[in-house]
């Protein structure tokens, strides 16, 4: 039997009211996930990223996207990881903007099939980019 993960994911610091439930297979990858996650919340996947199982940025517990020398790598499926009930850890997204995405596991069940990582709820919506940075962008722009 295979197990199927729901997963709550919402943005650090943006409360309660923007948030994405994810359901996906436990053979998908953190890569996978963080993937989902972006799409999730429209965000372009272009930045460098860890999963925080302890919510820190940078701490020993991780799962780094381009890892160096026998650190973790997100290509490890979510089924290797352990995940338990009610655990809350972190995608932190571009080192640089620093997004910090809190994740919840929900729920977790054993399924026959292979899951493909789909929102089954969500609330709210962020900007990766806002209006402000292209504007201040384009003003620098114009001032070279």
């Amino acid at each position: 039997m295979k197990k199927k993960y729901t997963l709550k994911v919402f943005p650090a610091g943006a409360g309660r009211e923007i948030y994405r439930v994810i359901e996906l297979s436990g053979e998908h990858s953190l890569d996978d996930l963080c993937g989902a996650i972006l799409s999730a919340f429209d965000f372009i996947d272009e930045h460098l990223y860890e999963f925080c199982m302890d919510n820190k940025m940078y701490s020993d517990w991780n799962y780094q996207s381009d890892p160096e020398d026998g650190e973790p790598s997100t290509r490890v499926k979510l089924d290797k990881i352990g995940l338990v009930m009610k655990q809350k850890f972190s995608l932190h997204y571009d080192f640089g903007d620093d997004w910090m995405f809190t994740i919840i596991v929900q729920k977790i069940t054993e399924t026959s099939e292979r899951i493909a990582p789909t929102v089954i709820k969500e609330k709210g919506s962020i900007e990766q980019y806002s209006e402000w940075d292209e504007e201040e962008e384009d003003y620098e722009e114009q001032k070279e």
